[in-house]
């Protein structure tokens, strides 16, 4: 190649070496190859620990990212042309040079099953829009137990994977918002088996190509280590999951947004809680079952009403939800609570968004303070923010 290609193939490495260090946990790796008339030399790069492997005719050698520029620039000058492949979740660079000119693009990098399997899974789930689809997520879906292997969704898993994708598509402009950001940083609370991070983290990082962190945090140290095994399997090394306390725990970064989905009863206050106390820029829970306030709360006016005990249960789920929503408010969160999926699938379908605004709103703190002492409650979440 000539010199003046050269020059340029360098500077293109140094854009990739950059690259490299900022999406280090998305690297895959690096195909090489070589041209010399009709004969090709290949070469690859993975990533082992803080280094790289490169195996080129047939050595394997323990390289830093800028060492594996230097071989580039130095093989170049020997041969006619060379393409370089550099693969990472989401995206795939090009770089193909000879003697006439050095060039870049840009590909996706989604795996794909084969048509067949992608027409079945279409008429199964109608003409719904998914956000994260059979076919290029058939890795992810696989793992966390959607798919059978051979890329057909399970028939008891119909209705989780609708619920999954639908809480996606809820919160897909929130995400969005997060544009600006360098890196999206998502708590899940009460995480379990940790399904939404998951699909959250194939959307944000593959579909929508932005970097982003993931925390699951649960008390169970039978579904982190499940969780953890997940995303050992998937190669997804932008997540973390711990046995952690929500009410102690800290994070050690700046939180964009705190999810939780189906935390049973006060679990979503903790999972709110740590939110509002990590000044996050958005909450969203669904909440599960609703007991602390059932037997606090008393309203003479509807006493006749509230003998029958289904009545009472579910006046406890709305005061509980609501004021949620309120104490929310008053930290300065625009608040919304929609149906998140129908109640034909699960009675517990509420979905509350909160989105920061502003530092604090003064007469929704008013309004908290009010009804709590109306209703004779003292709501777990007002103790858990402060």
């Amino acid at each position: 190649m000539k010199k003046q290609n050269i020059d340029k193939l360098a500077l293109l490495l140094m854009g990739l070496r950059q690259r490299s260090e900022d999406n280090r946990d998305f690297f895959i790796g690096m195909n090489i190859m070589f041209k010399s008339g009709r004969k090709e030399f290949p070469a690859t790069a993975v990533q082992k620990g803080d280094r790289f492997q490169l195996t080129y005719k047939g050595r394997k050698d323990s390289l830093d990212f800028e060492g594996i520029c230097s071989l580039i620039l130095k093989e170049a000058a020997d041969y006619d042309s060379l393409n370089i492949e550099y693969v990472e979740r989401g995206t795939i660079i090009l770089i193909e040079g000879d003697s006439k000119a050095v060039n870049i693009r840009y590909a996706d990098n989604i795996e794909d099953e084969d048509a067949v399997a992608k027409k079945q899974a279409q008429s199964m789930l109608g003409n719904r829009e998914y956000r994260v689809k059979v076919g290029p997520a058939s890795k992810l879906l696989k793992e966390i137990g959607i798919l059978t292997q051979e890329g057909k969704i399970k028939n008891d898993k119909i209705r989780k994977y609708n619920q999954i994708d639908h809480f996606v598509e809820l919160i897909d402009d929130i995400i969005k918002s997060f544009e600006h950001k360098e890196t999206i940083n998502i708590i899940d609370c009460a995480c379990g088996k940790s399904y939404l991070s998951f699909v959250l983290n194939f959307y944000i990082k593959d579909v929508l190509k932005k970097n982003c962190h993931f925390i699951g945090i649960d008390n169970s140290e039978n579904v982190i280590e499940s969780s953890r095994k997940m995303a050992e399997n998937l190669g997804y090394k932008n997540m973390e999951f711990i046995t952690e306390d929500l009410v102690s725990y800290t994070a050690d970064r700046r939180i964009d947004m705190v999810i939780s989905l189906h935390a049973c009863d006060i679990a979503t206050d903790m999972a709110i809680a740590l939110g509002v106390r990590a000044n996050a820029d958005a909450i969203v829970a669904v909440p599960c079952c609703h007991k602390e306030l059932l037997e606090q709360y008393s309203f003479e006016a509807l006493a006749p009403i509230l003998k029958h005990g289904v009545f009472k249960a579910r006046m406890a789920d709305l005061i509980t939800d609501g004021l949620r929503a309120l104490l929310l408010e008053g930290h300065g969160y625009e608040v919304s609570a929609i149906e998140y999926i129908s109640p034909l699938d699960t009675p517990k379908n509420l979905m509350i968004r909160a989105v920061k605004k502003e530092e604090r709103n003064q007469q929704a703190m008013e309004n908290y303070t009010l009804l709590k002492g109306m209703l004779s409650v003292d709501p777990t979440l007002e103790k858990l923010i402060y």
